[in-house]
């Protein structure tokens, strides 16, 4: 069976991850009603219509995606990881600021801004 590449995240409040044991960190992983093809479709679909989000690795073997999410402002980048795992049905995700301490919470805003475009797309069918 596959596992998830998704690692825990830092002591630091700038990461969400649901593979995090913590629960500051914590955040569910997508659940996946469709084949696994369709879901990675809708993923990429879903990325590509985010503002200043690139997608900068792509495993389709392990069913892994890396992209860059750059602020408007301050031209920081966060990296946002998703590990597609089709037997558990489940899609996990990361969302981890590379500098500061703080994010003022835009990785777990981003993480559930997603899941709801996911979720629209059928994604969880």
């Amino acid at each position: 069976m596959a596992s998830s590449r998704i690692s825990d995240c830092p002591a630091s409040p700038n990461c969400v991850s649901s593979g995090s044991s913590d629960q500051d960190h914590y955040v569910d992983p997508f659940p996946v009603g469709v084949a696994a093809e369709e879901a990675w479709t809708i993923l990429k679909r879903a990325l590509e219509s985010e503002p200043r989000v690139r997608v900068v690795e792509e495993d389709r073997e392990r069913w892994y995606l890396r992209a860059e999410a750059t602020s408007r402002l301050f031209r920081f980048v966060d990296d946002v990881e998703f590990q597609l795992v089709p037997e558990q049905r489940l899609m996990h995700v990361r969302s981890a600021s590379r500098v500061g301490y703080w994010d003022l919470g835009v990785n777990r805003r981003r993480i559930e801004r997603l899941r709801e475009v996911l979720k629209r797309e059928g994604l969880g069918r």
